[in-house]
C-alpha cells in the first residue's frame, strides 16, 4: 500500500488543526486506497495525535536527536516524539542535510534511535542540480541509501523517500523517467544494503508533488507513495494528492 506522507516543515499553529479534523472527516466518509501521514512541526505533534486517535491519519515528525537523552539543548529524542503520539519520522531531509551539514552517519544513527524508540523512519535522498547536470545523480543517490540505512532496518518498517534537492518547493520536477530511473536505483542500493527483505519497502517521491501531477507521479514503477510538503498544509490540496493514489 503506497504511503502519502505531509511534511509541514515549519508551519502550522493550533487554528491549523482545522485542516487536519477537515482531512480526517473526508478519509472517514471516504476511506483511502493508502495510508496518510502527517508530519506537523513538534510543538503540534501531542494535540494533532489526540485529536487523530483512532483515526485514518498517521502523526508523525520532522526529526530527532540520535542520542536518547542529555545535555543537548532545543533537540527532541525519538522516545519523547513517541511519547508526544508520533509513530513516524522524517530524517535526513535535504534542508538538515544542507542546513545543518547532517551526513549520512548522522542520518543512520538516528534512524537507529528512531527504531530503538518505536518509530518508523522516513529516510531522505537527493541529489542537487549541479549533481544532476553532471551526471551524477544516481550514484550521488546511491551513496547515500547506502550509507545512510543502518543494518538495523532489516525486517522492520520504514520508507525511503527521494526527493531531488532542485525540486523541493520550486515547482520544477523531474520527468517521469528521470524519476523512474533513480527509484529503480534507490530499490537496488536498499537491496544492496539490506538484502532481498526490503524489496516491498516503499519509496516515496517527493518534490514539488501536486494535486494536477500526483497520479502521473505515483503511477511511475517503484514509486510507493509521496513525500509532500506545501500541498499537504490544506486539506483540499492534500486530498487531492490522496485521492490520486
Amino acid at each position: 500500500m503506497k504511503l502519502i506522507a505531509g511534511n509541514w516543515k515549519m508551519n502550522g499553529a493550533g487554528a491549523d488543526l482545522a485542516e487536519v479534523a477537515a482531512l480526517r472527516a473526508s478519509l472517514d466518509e471516504t476511506p483511502a486506497a493508502c495510508r496518510v501521514a502527517i508530519c506537523p512541526p513538534a510543538t503540534l505533534i501531542q494535540r494533532m495525535a489526540a485529536a487523530q486517535t483512532g483515526g485514518p491519519v498517521e502523526i508523525g515528525a520532522q526529526d530527532c536527536r540520535a542520542e536518547a537523552s542529555g545535555a543537548y539543548t532545543g533537540d527532541i529524542s525519538a522516545s519523547m516524539l513517541v511519547d508526544a503520539g508520533a509513530t513516524l519520522v522524517i530524517l535526513g531531509h535535504s534542508e538538515r542535510r544542507q542546513g545543518y551539514g547532517e551526513t549520512d552517519l548522522l542520518v543512520s544513527a538516528k534512524a537507529e534511535a528512531a527504531l530503538a524508540a518505536g518509530l518508523s523512519p522516513i529516510v531522505c535522498v537527493g541529489e542537487t542540480l549541479a549533481q544532476r547536470e553532471a551526471g551524477d545523480a544516481v550514484e550521488v543517490v546511491r551513496k547515500q541509501v547506502v550509507n545512510s540505512l543502518p543494518l538495523a532496518l532489516a525486517g522492520q518498517a520504514f520508507a525511503v523517500a527521494y526527493e531531488p534537492v532542485w525540486a523541493i518547493g520550486t515547482g520544477l520536477t523531474p520527468t517521469l523517467e528521470q524519476i523512474e530511473e533513480v527509484h529503480r536505483a534507490v530499490r537496488a542500493a536498499m537491496i544492496e544494503r539490506l538484502g532481498l527483505a526490503v524489496a516491498a519497502v516503499p519509496i516515496l517521491y517527493g518534490g514539488s508533488v501536486k494535486p494536477d501531477n500526483a497520479r502521473d507521479i505515483l503511477a511511475v514503477p517503484e514509486v510507493g507513495g509521496a513525500l509532500v510538503g506545501g500541498a499537504s498544509l490544506k486539506a483540499k490540496d492534500f486530498l487531492g494528492i490522496i485521492r490520486a493514489a
